[in-house]
């Protein structure tokens, strides 16, 4: 599998860095494109990979075109590569805002993948949703899980509405739960506990929680009751989450989010 980055973002180092861990190809079957000599340096020194300042020489012989540039610069580059792309080349998008019929359009190509990866992704935490044209056969969709799958998790839907829906719940969740440890640290220092020893009881509170609901499939609500004796101390802090409004500020959160991504999607089409 030989694949292009078009940009070396986060994003786009975290998938190359993935795909190296994984073993799922070799330094040299991977090339990136860049307007940063900086970065390509980097990234050619870190992970030992081909870089190019030249987007249209990255694409040769190349089976998948990975898009991780920002949005701002989309419209640039898919100007730059429009009528480049291969009938057996596969563009995949990281970029934001930017839907299915767009990318299409811009390139004059067919085959295309929309995803919508998080942050953890950087870790091989991540979690993604894509989709793809339809031009798109099953075997690349295969290879695409393949690559996401270095990243962490992935799904793969049919409907794309569901990806301006991820964006507000997956893609904006992280930012969500380090609010809610952020919060939770600051209220352990307030009680007493030193921050050093505050921090690391969050986090491993936070991440032993979604492990074992992750591992025994069970109803949030279940796991809840299972840690709550009637008239203790779990109760008791429940209920002043119930009664602050917690459930329905974080539902206002995900709406607002969501309808922020449609919005910029709107836009962005243009």
């Amino acid at each position: 599998m030989q694949i292009a980055f078009i940009g070396g973002g986060v994003m786009g180092t975290a998938m190359i860095k993935g795909l190296l861990a994984r073993k799922l190809v070799s330094p040299d079957a991977i090339i990136a494109s860049d307007i940063s000599p900086a970065r390509l340096e980097a990234l050619g020194r870190d992970y030992a990979i081909r870089t190019t300042s030249d987007n249209k020489h990255a694409l040769e012989g190349r089976e998948i075109v990975v898009l991780a540039i920002k949005p701002q610069s989309l419209g640039q580059v898919m100007a730059e590569l429009k009528g480049h792309l291969g009938p057996e080349q596969l563009a995949l998008s990281i970029v934001a805002g930017a839907d299915l019929a767009r990318l299409s359009r811009g390139l004059a190509h067919n085959g295309v993948v929309r995803v919508m990866p998080n942050m953890p992704a950087q870790i091989g935490e991540g979690m993604s949703l894509w989709t793809a044209t339809s031009q798109v056969s099953q075997k690349k969709k295969e290879a695409v899980g393949s690559i996401l799958g270095a990243l962490g998790k992935e799904i793969y839907v049919t409907d794309e509405r569901y990806l301006d829906m991820a964006t507000a719940v997956s893609g904006s969740g992280p930012a969500y739960i380090f609010l809610i440890i952020e919060s939770l640290i600051d209220a352990a220092v307030h009680i007493g506990l030193p921050r050093d020893i505050a921090g690391e009881l969050v986090l491993q509170t936070v991440l032993g929680a979604a492990r074992f609901a992750q591992d025994t499939g069970k109803h949030p609500a279940e796991l809840r009751n299972l840690v709550t004796s009637p008239g203790g101390t779990t109760a008791e802090g429940l209920l002043q989450l119930e009664e602050g409004g917690l459930r329905a500020i974080l539902a206002q959160a995900v709406f607002a989010a969501h309808n922020k991504a449609e919005e910029l999607r709107g836009a962005n089409g243009k």
